[in-house]
């Protein structure tokens, strides 16, 4: 496995990361294209899983989402899952010029609010042959419900259109924590188990990552709903990778979700919590079932 720094356009934004190329003998290999989810950057875990990747013969094209990381984009912070969702198909664009990809094998990866834009982006972009979503954000009506106490849903609607209100006016976007060590307190994923990782992950692997998003972004995330179209994934071959203790991404929303998907789809489940599927044996089963799905629909045709 070998790996470089790549860049591309995506239509005036540019969009920094990594290229992974495949261990394998042929001119040409297979493509997973990869971004990460919600705040988080492209050190946080996406090395280990584009290296197992790339170990089964497959590349693997790793990138910050816009306004994050090394990635250009302002307002910086800034969630946009409609464009973070495009994004991903600009990256495909990319990927298919390079040398070492085969054009027709394209598959797309995503982690939690990731796995979001691969249900989208496999739903629409027929260019993907094969999608996985790992531990998946795939309602915001339903993680807010999910996560936010039913008497602070007002406070966070009063909040944005504070914040819409001073932005009229010229004022920068308000900021909000993507965790908190207070799981009572107003952040974005409000659970102990996302500020021990978030913490953790962010002093051993990837020093650039913030720990802010902007007001908006709380905000159009609540109005996500990437299981409105999971069904138009069909006939894309699809696996939903789900942790049976979540509670950032809830579990039974996922499940749900994976019900409406139509053939062919694959659903693994791993035990442990949403961050559990990054490190330890949660890796080695997320990871794993990941490799083997894409070598069976895209290596092995």
């Amino acid at each position: 496995m070998t790996r470089r720094d790549i860049e591309f356009n995506a239509e005036g934004v540019t969009l920094r990361g990594w290229f992974y190329k495949a261990d394998s003998a042929a001119d040409r290999a297979p493509v997973i294209v990869m971004a990460h989810g919600l705040s988080a950057v492209k050190e946080m875990y996406l090395d280990k899983y584009a290296d197992e990747f790339a170990s089964a013969g497959l590349n693997a094209l790793v990138y910050d989402n816009r306004n994050f990381g090394a990635s250009d984009g302002t307002p910086r912070q800034e969630i946009d899952p409609i464009a973070q969702h495009r994004d991903y198909r600009h990256a495909i664009t990319y990927a298919q010029t390079l040398p070492e990809v085969d054009p027709a094998k394209i598959g797309i990866w995503g982690s939690s609010f990731s796995g979001g834009h691969v249900q989208v982006v496999a739903a629409y972009d027929k260019r993907v042959k094969a999608a996985v979503a790992q531990v998946p954000f795939v309602s915001g009506h339903g993680n807010v419900r999910a996560l936010v106490r039913g008497d602070l849903i007002a406070g966070f609607r009063e909040a944005f259109d504070a914040d819409r209100a001073a932005r009229y006016q010229g004022e920068e976007p308000a900021m909000v924590p993507a965790v908190d060590e207070d799981p009572m307190a107003a952040v974005v994923m409000p659970s102990a188990d996302a500020w021990q990782w978030f913490s953790a992950t962010h002093k051993d692997r990837a020093p650039a990552w913030r720990n802010a998003v902007t007001m908006r972004s709380v905000e159009r995330i609540g109005e996500y709903e990437p299981r409105d179209v999971i069904w138009q994934i069909s006939p894309t071959p699809f696996l939903m990778i789900i942790a049976q203790d979540d509670s950032v991404a809830p579990a039974y929303l996922a499940f749900q979700a994976y019900e409406k998907a139509l053939e062919p789809k694959e659903l693994v489940v791993i035990p442990g919590g949403h961050f559990d599927a990054y490190t330890g044996d949660g890796f080695v089963q997320s990871a794993g079932a990941a490799r083997d799905f894409f070598v069976r629909t895209l290596l092995s045709k």
